[in-house]
């Protein structure tokens, strides 16, 4: 079984930091593409920021030059470094990742539980 296990949300002022991890665990072959995603109340999920296995990263237009993906791939692990954030930043943050595993050699999408982050002063 493969599973993603985020975390590192919380409450922050506007204007804070914080940063998410997420890391997968389990009989992983191999991990593609990873991102990070947002559900605010009554909105659609949302791409946030993604990585490929190169390293190249992509992010919503509403979250450049604040945010930053990064991974560790000896660790299994995608971070989202989040500076100056605002009130609009508050939503659940969901962890994505597609892995081809033990089980299924065909990669598949795999999701973390989510993580709630919360900017309110």
């Amino acid at each position: 079984q493969v599973q993603l296990v985020e975390s590192g949300g919380g409450l922050v002022q506007p204007g804070g930091s914080l940063r998410l991890s997420c890391a997968a665990s389990g009989s992983i072959l191999r991990i593609n593409d990873m991102g990070w995603y947002r559900q605010a109340p009554g909105k659609e999920r949302e791409l946030v920021a993604g990585i490929t296995s190169g390293g190249n990263t992509n992010y919503a237009d509403s979250v450049k030059g604040r945010f930053t993906i990064s991974r560790e791939n000896a660790k299994n692990t995608v971070y989202l470094q989040m500076n100056g954030l605002k009130p609009e930043d508050t939503a659940v943050y969901y962890c994505n990742a597609d892995i081809s595993s033990v089980s299924s050699f065909r990669p598949r999408p795999y999701w973390g539980q989510g993580t709630q982050v919360t900017v309110s002063s």
